[in-house]
């Protein structure tokens, strides 16, 4: 067994070899290998000028050439409104070097290269670019480019972009091994994940990871029948008293209807808040910090700041049953 490409640890790895990096970035925005002279690997956090701002945190950020930001992101999970979010995230990135009284010409052009393990559209294209044009076609601006590489989407030709698909969808060495390229970037992506899978502390953590994957979807699973059963029955009571109250029909119906859908959801909801509430505590009792726990569990920083804020205002031993009543309590356990 190989570890995935489309793990997050696998990908910044593999992206700290500038020349992985290098040829990867000239295939997807297929610049000549020529035309990059500089990489410089920065900071992924992206600061808030206010305290109400959402911080954000990215994958890979680097800037090329000293003129160019590019943001390299993976997102194996489907998310709604990804489209809003990857827009925001550019458009911070964009704008957070800009101080106050500076020139508009101080702004870098940022590009964001998305890898994603769904259909973002039902168009065939697995490579696509998207870019500020009026309805024409004819440019406005090239400040903001994204790119999106859509993995479950088939590589029919032989492109850079695709070669790289084909490499992220490997899932064992012989998948590795059909992999028929001269792209030196990819011979060594594909080296470098053969040694990494190899290093058992790597291994370790990537076999701890799937274990996790796997026993999350298996308490996912069994939340929704709970909640099911929970909303089917609660549906029943509500659909039986608003019918005798109203004498039809439709109240029936409506009561069942509005009994499964809210059980389901906070059947749902409850059980995913506290799972990840008990997971945080962990952490917090042994010394961890927000920032880190963030990243540990792939969370957005902003809901694991309420959670751990929460705990040490309310439950300082850290208890997962105290930290999550006090959320329901004050309303944030949704956040």
């Amino acid at each position: 067994m190989i570890i995935s490409p489309k793990s997050d640890v696998a990908m910044k790895e593999l992206f700290r070899n500038k020349k992985i990096l290098r040829y990867f970035l000239s295939d997807i925005m297929e610049i000549p290998q020529e035309e990059i002279y500089a990489i410089h690997l920065k900071d992924t956090f992206l600061r808030r000028r206010w305290r109400w701002q959402k911080l954000g945190i990215l994958d890979i950020v680097l800037e090329l050439n000293y003129n160019t930001k590019v943001n390299i992101e993976l997102q194996v999970k489907f998310f709604e409104n990804w489209d809003k979010r990857q827009i925001f995230y550019l458009a911070r990135l964009y704008s957070q070097d800009l101080l106050s009284g500076e020139a508009y010409d101080n702004l870098k052009r940022c590009v964001g290269i998305s890898i994603l393990d769904f259909d973002l559209s039902d168009r065939p294209e697995c490579h696509t670019i998207y870019t500020l044009r009026d309805k024409n076609g004819n440019k406005f601006s090239d400040v903001l480019e994204i790119h999106v590489l859509e993995l479950k989407k088939a590589a029919a030709g032989n492109s850079g972009a695709e070669e790289w698909i084909r490499f992220f969808n490997a899932k064992t060495e012989e998948d590795l091994d059909m992999i028929k390229t001269n792209n030196p970037g990819i011979l060594e992506a594909i080296g470098e994940l053969r040694r990494m899978s190899l290093k058992n502390p790597l291994r370790l953590w990537y076999e701890a990871y799937m274990k996790s994957v796997r026993d999350d979807r298996a308490w996912r699973n069994y939340v929704w029948k709970q909640a099911m059963e929970e909303g089917l029955e609660e549906g029943r009571k509500e659909g039986h008293k608003e019918g005798r109250e109203e004498g039809h029909k439709e109240g029936r119906e409506e009561g069942r209807k509005e009994g499964r859908e809210e059980g389901r959801e906070e059947g749902l909801v409850r059980g995913e808040e506290y799972k990840l509430v008990k997971q945080i505590c962990k952490k917090l009792r042994r010394g961890k910090g927000i920032t880190s726990i963030a990243e540990e569990l792939e969370e957005e920083s902003d809901r694991i700041a309420v959670i751990c804020n929460t705990a040490k205002a309310f439950a300082p031993e850290y208890d997962a049953k105290e930290v999550m009543e006090a959320l329901i309590t004050s309303g944030k356990d949704k956040t």
